[in-house]
């Protein structure tokens, strides 16, 4: 624990240095996010929530962030993803999380993170679906995915064509029923879907990417409510805040 105190100091001189900066006095940060298990969703598991009633590993982390760095937020989540999405690309001091940070999306926003990571994967029935040993094996199958989600883009410019869904969950039933025959999605956020519905008889046929996930600013987001956040995240980090150490479910 020693050994880690000189770079907690720094840390928390910086982020004091850094509170100090510039911002209007009404200035505040509208956060959106989504249902994205176990990373960030309602706690009713309804399509709208604000504030107090979103929970999850990445939500937690953002709050602690934002009061560690002493700047005003909302938080809102909202359905679909593809509408917050552009909003937060779109409209000033707007944000969104949990997403991934790609060479595509890297120029849209501003970003601060890692805050998790998460398996990119392909997951088919248990019996009798099909077991492609690469993603290039894998073109030759109807693939379900989630409209404008990280791993679509990703499948997309590879050159696959996904038949995308408004709802993540709509793949399980598809999958069920023949409609698809493997669905794009992500680990762990598939299994906890499968669980709310009763889905049994599903399992991991392929993965292929590792990603970490990130909060993503506006472009028009001033310089120092990046670096205060930036900051606040790596001071959380020293302390083992969200470390595998503490809380495994991240890793």
């Amino acid at each position: 624990m020693r050994r880690h105190a000189p770079l907690c100091l720094l840390l928390g001189l910086l982020l004091s240095t850094l509170a100090h900066a510039e911002l209007p006095r009404d200035y505040r940060v509208v956060l959106l996010t989504e249902n994205f298990p176990p990373f960030n969703m309602a706690a009713n598991d309804k399509n709208f929530a604000r504030d107090a009633n979103i929970r999850g590993i990445s939500a937690d982390i953002v709050r602690e962030m934002f009061r560690r760095a002493d700047i005003r937020y909302s938080l809102t989540l909202r359905f679909p993803w593809d509408r917050i999405y552009k909003q937060a690309m779109t409209t000033p001091n707007h944000g969104l999380f949990s997403t991934s940070l790609s060479e595509a999306r890297k120029p849209l926003f501003r970003w601060v993170g890692p805050i998790a990571q998460y398996q990119s994967v392909l997951v088919g029935l248990e019996h009798g679906g099909p077991r492609p040993a690469t993603l290039e094996q894998a073109k030759a199958y109807r693939i379900g995915a989630y409209q404008s989600a990280a791993v679509s883009q990703y499948l997309e410019r590879l050159g696959f064509a996904p038949l995308n869904a408004l709802r993540d969950q709509e793949n399980i039933r598809k999958l069920q029923r023949g409609q698809i025959d493997l669905w794009a999605t992500s680990d762990p956020v598939w299994r906890h879907y499968a669980k709310q519905q009763g889905a049994s008889g599903l399992r991991t046929a392929l993965s292929f990417e590792t990603s970490q996930l990130y909060l993503a600013l506006n472009k028009n987001t001033p310089d120092e409510v990046v670096e205060r956040l930036q900051a606040a995240l790596e001071q959380m980090r020293a302390e083992g805040y969200g470390s595998c150490a503490k809380n495994p479910e991240l890793c």
